[in-house]
């Protein structure tokens, strides 16, 4: 499955899944989202992979939604861009009920990530923000480096995040924190609070990253997918599924500010 936005690579039955805009800082487009999304389904059939990583290349992991305005769609592209929930329109220039309808079919393809039977690791490093944030929420266990920065900018000025499972990993106090301020944290405080799992040395993410997935990997995969399974129940018991649905809502209506 040839991709220029996501390199695929298999390591000791790890698929390794590398966001491929560098020059971006692997902001992130419909077509990356698409071929991200393409990739992990289709590990679910490969008795290869046990284990999946997502990572990003050059410097940072990933910067959020690439901004750029789109070129306007001549007849060839419109059904495609609408029917990816990348609509030309600015949202401040939709309906609430328009934005609503594009945020669902955008944001909420990010649960392939989280239904994927298989376990899927992100690996941090540079920046995870915004729009890179519910990618890497939606994902099994983040182990970052220390200067890792995370945050959601776009709080303090262009809407709230689509996804949120921010109460979920952090508690109410530091997601309202950093919900209500944009502020950025580290690797280090990311740890502590709970958003990633672990936080090591630059020197030391790569091989602590695969000796975790390929740990995991080694495990049968009917088991890795029951135990998976009912950690995510749990979360499911907690509401997740409506809560996704009531952030999108949330950041149409935060977009009319």
């Amino acid at each position: 499955m040839a991709s220029e936005n996501v390199l695929r690579e298999i390591r000791d039955r790890v698929l390794y899944l590398t966001l491929n805009r560098p020059e971006k800082l692997n902001a992130i487009t419909a077509d990356l989202m698409n071929e991200l999304l393409e990739q992990v389904a289709a590990a679910q059939a490969d008795e290869g992979v046990g284990c999946l990583v997502i990572q990003g290349a050059g410097r940072a992991f990933c910067s959020g939604w690439d901004l750029t305005p789109p070129a306007p769609p001549n007849e060839a592209t419109a059904g495609e861009s609408e029917a990816s929930g990348h609509g030309t329109r600015p949202p401040e220039e939709m309906t609430i009920r328009e934005d609503i309808d594009a945020l669902n079919a955008r944001s909420s393809r990010w649960s392939t990530l989280w239904t994927s039977t298989k376990p899927i690791l992100v690996k941090v490093h540079g920046y995870c923000l915004a729009g890179g944030t519910d990618l890497a929420l939606n994902c099994d266990m983040i182990v970052s480096s220390e200067a890792a920065q995370f945050g959601f900018p776009a709080v303090r000025s262009m809407g709230s995040p689509s996804t949120h499972m921010w109460t979920y990993m952090v508690g109410p106090q530091w997601a309202k924190r950093l919900l209500l301020t944009g502020e950025r944290i580290d690797g280090r405080k990311a740890e502590q609070i709970g958003l990633v799992m672990q936080a090591v040395p630059d020197a030391e993410l790569d091989e602590t990253v695969h000796a975790l997935a390929s740990n995991i990997a080694g495990v049968p995969y009917d088991l890795l997918a029951q135990n998976k399974s009912i950690c995510n129940k749990a979360i499911e018991l907690m509401g997740r599924t409506m809560l996704q649905e009531l952030a999108r809502e949330s950041d149409a209506i935060a977009h009319k500010s």
